[in-house]
């Protein structure tokens, strides 16, 4: 055999491994992307790879495989789905990368010549549409009802995600006008960026997980095995083409199919042109490229389709792409690039978030060198990313950039893992992070210069100490210019203080007013907003709790700890446990409260506020209520520690054996509480969870506030009579005729009652005004008595309703009276009120 046979057989081996590699490399990258929703690499790298093996097989044919990716589509159906088989084909178009005109002009050119037009020939007729960034879609009507949508799959079989199609609510369930026997709609479901934002902004509010970008989004809710997670999901559809029809006359033009479809009630995207020939063709990838950034959606370039049906015909197809379409697509939307340093930031709410320095790289039309990491539990979900590592980042349109996923294999032997700080980087307050939540917090509060202007509006709001003219730019200039550092600080503000700051402000931006010019200084301003923080020197204490921003302490939360307890310092003394115990303050918030005031700040900042020199001091201290009595039995407090196994039953077992002040002198008596018939399970639980000093400490604290407490509680003759509403839950929905809201929560509250925002089975009654939402559905359907505002009146005033009927009646007609006949009769339509 010659040297030359030899080396030509080598070639040949070495390319045959090459295209076998690609066609492993290729599967891989389909199965994340389209299966797992977890891109591995960017859409540049991907076209890349794809375009060498389609090369190799162009070259040598022999090396053509039927299960190439450049045979199908890529993205097997998933196994929880039922398979469906396309009545016609989905295949895939050509993609031009050349980003300038030149992609329109040979697309133009090959057109022409396959179809032997000469040269002087006049322009073709294009359609020009948009290459939307989402899932395509098959949608199958009959007689006009939808009864079937089905993915892409691998082309010829897709997934049956019918049931979570239907939750898609641009989408007609049924076509408008004289429907086909059979039309198959083909187009993308997608994930507007708004929706996107407003989606993830709620889900890291309830500390649900987010999604990581529109395009994963949209994909991953299709997929969603339970119908009601895709409907909670802000899914759209545009539709860009057909599939099987049957009893349709179909258009002679590709134009026309999609305004057929848009005459259906199919949404079609008004982004589109006919476009004379190939400049017309550049002329509008340029127009939309430029406008990319606009868009309310992500796109990755624009579509050219020869838009005479006949002519799609004469061109037919070569392998899995129309030689009459093209995708030319825009600079990827996506690039690698190296991560430098994490960084911590803390934000207005105390929220630690972790910021990635990269080693800058061009995506999207910006260079990009920052990227917000948002927590930990992000951070892991995109693959635990560390310093050094080699990250996919994304910029869709205007969206701000993020990092969709690390890239393992180029992980270095020297990555640095990254851990949130145990301290706030910017004022040293430990950090906590509630179990559930991903969210890691400063505990500063407004002892934390991040916090700070958030701190002190929420303080001055109007249902906190309601500082009346203590606006948000008056506050961040106090803050900017180093007036006020605490809250306390507002207190100490002088006339000179005000006007100074005001002057500094004005020199700044450049926005001396001409009086000042002149030598006039206008002082009122100062004056009433040095009335307004005087006049808040005596809130209730409710008030001031509230304004403290305790984590989870809302108003009703405040009021709760004001009645029960009745003072600051019996608030700020109570341990975790006790706290539990109130009504209404679970474990989270307890642990929410304790923790504000371990925090040494956190008590020097509310020090400095109680103080003799500043004089805030709530006008309603009282003694704790006399029913604080039985909940700070033993038995209540044990059950509420958190000792695995220590059931209420257990603990109120152990309450009849020993007192948590003699279990914290004299520890576990085991064979007294085995006596008892304590398993002992329970009881070695409850012994190793005394062997932690801190939670010796917890339970020898609990003790000494317990008895404090108990001390305080008022004698049996001083104790009040029970307030009509006391242990009574309202819910307050639509307009009442005379009381505002506010109005009706605080006459309840004075009377002893409690104003919750949603219904349950704990509600005792339902106010319900005009233009009643879906609340007074909520309630008729769990039996909640309904009433109007004189009922509401009523028993205020202590009395019983009238006659013995229940007040539903009487508020259904007030409710019908405002709302119309139409709306008198329930469910009311109002799904989405905001309380």
């Amino acid at each position: 055999m010659s040297t030359s046979a030899t080396d030509t057989e080598k070639a040949a081996v070495s390319t045959q491994e090459r295209a076998r590699a690609l066609r492993a490399e290729l599967q891989r990258h389909n199965r994340a992307y389209y299966e797992d929703d977890a891109p591995l690499i960017s859409d540049a790298e991907y076209d890349a790879l794809f375009r060498e093996l389609q090369a190799l097989e162009d070259a040598e044919p022999a090396l053509r495989t039927p299960d190439s990716p450049t045979q199908r589509v890529g993205g097997a159906p998933l196994p929880e789905f039922q398979p469906v088989r396309h009545a016609m084909p989905m295949l895939s178009i050509r993609t031009e990368t050349d980003f300038g005109e030149g992609g329109a002009l040979a697309f133009d050119a090959r057109v022409r010549r396959e179809l032997k037009l000469a040269d002087d020939a006049p322009p073709l007729d294009y359609c020009a549409e948009l290459k939307f960034d989402g899932l395509a879609m098959n949608l199958r009507y009959e007689d006009g009802v939808l009864v079937q949508a089905a993915t892409r799959g691998d082309g010829l079989t897709g997934e049956d995600v019918t049931q979570n199609v239907r939750t898609i609510r641009a989408l007609p369930l049924r076509l408008e006008g004289e429907a086909p026997a059979v039309l198959e709609v083909r187009g993308e479901v997608y994930m507007r960026y708004d929706d996107f934002a407003r989606y993830n902004a709620a889900a890291a509010a309830r500390g649900e997980k987010t999604l990581v970008n529109p395009r994963n989004g949209a994909a991953g809710s299709i997929r969603q095995l339970d119908p009601k997670i895709a409907a909670s999901r802000p899914l759209s559809f545009f539709a860009y083409g057909i599939g099987e029809t049957q009893g349709w006359r179909v258009p002679a033009t590709h134009a026309g199919i999609l305004d057929a479809l848009a005459a259906f009630g199919i949404p079609v995207c008004r982004e589109r042109t006919i476009a004379k020939g190939a400049n017309e063709l550049a002329a509008f990838h340029q127009q939309i490229g430029s406008g990319r950034a606009e868009l309310p959606f992500a796109i990755d370039g624009v579509v050219y389709k020869v838009n005479s049906l006949a002519l799609q015909e004469q061109l037919g197809f070569v392998t899995r792409e129309p030689r009459w379409a093209v995708a030319h697509k825009f600079p990827a939307e996506e690039a690698t690039t190296e991560v430098l340093a994490i960084e911590v930031q803390v934000g207005r709410t105390g929220a630690l978030t972790p910021v990635a320095r990269l080693a800058p790289v061009f995506v999207g039309g910006v260079t990009v060198s920052n990227v917000t990491l948002h927590n930990a539990e992000d951070m892991a979900r995109k693959g635990g990313i560390c310093v050094g590592d080699t990250v996919i980042v994304r910029r869709a349109g205007d969206v701000i950039p993020e990092v969709v996923g690390v890239i393992a294999e180029r992980r270095p032997a020297d990555a640095q893992a990254f851990a949130m700080p145990a301290t706030c980087p910017v004022c040293n307050a430990h950090v906590v992070r509630e179990p559930g939540e991903a969210v890691t917090r400063c505990s500063g509060g407004f002892s934390c210069r991040a916090q700070r202007i958030q701190a002190i509006l929420h303080f001055a709001g109007r249902r906190m100490m309601d500082i009346e003219g203590l606006g948000e730019r008056y506050v961040e200039r106090l803050v900017e210019f180093d007036y006020v550092h605490g809250v306390a600080d507002l207190y100490r503000l002088t006339l000179d203080d005000l006007l100074d700051m005001k002057r500094r402000a004005d020199e700044r931006d450049g926005t001396v007013p001409e009086t000042v010019k002149a030598g006039q200084t206008p002082t009122r301003w100062a004056e009433n907003l040095l009335d307004g923080i005087a006049g808040s020197r005596r809130p209730t204490l409710a008030r001031l709790l509230f304004a403290l921003g305790i984590r989870h302490v809302g108003e009703s939360t405040a009021k709760t700890l004001a009645d029960w307890l009745g003072s600051v310092e019996r608030v700020r003394r109570a341990p975790a446990p006790l706290l539990a115990v109130l009504p209404d303050i679970g474990a989270t918030v307890a642990a929410a409260i304790a923790d504000f005031f371990a925090e040494e700040r956190n008590v020097e900042a509310v020090d400095a506020l109680l103080c003799a020199e500043i004089g805030v001091a709530p006008v309603d201290e009282h003694p704790p209520l006399p029913e604080l009595a039985e909940r700070l039995a033993w038995a209540e407090l044990y059950a509420v520690l958190g000792v695995p196994r220590l059931t209420p039953v257990r603990a109120r077992q152990i309450a009849c054996v020993v007192d948590g002040a003699t279990l914290v002198r004299q520890g576990i008596d085991r064979p007294a509480l085995l006596d008892a018939k304590i398993p002992a399970d329970v009881v070695a639980a409850l012994a190793e969870w005394l062997e932690a000093g801190a939670n010796r400490r917890l339970l020898a604290a609990l003790a000494t506030q317990r008895e404090a407490l108990l001390a305080d509680l008022p004698p049996a003759s001083a104790r009040p009579a029970a307030a009509p509403l006391a242990g009574k839950t309202f819910v307050l929905t639509g307009t009442l005729p005379t009381l505002a809201r506010d109005a009706a929560k605080e006459l309840i509250e004075a009377a002893g009652g409690r104003v919750s925002g949603s219904v349950s089975k704990k509600t005792h009654y339902l106010v319900a005004g005009s233009e009643a939402g879906s609340k007074l559905e909520r309630a008729r359907e769990l039996g909640i008595r309904v009433l109007d505002e004189a009922a509401l009146l009523a028993l205020l005033a202590d009395q019983a309703l009238p006659g013995d009927a229940p007040a539903d009646a009487a508020a259904l007609a007030v409710v019908a009276k405002n709302n119309g006949p139409a709306q008198a009769s329930l469910p009311l339509p109002f799904e989405g009120e905001e309380e």
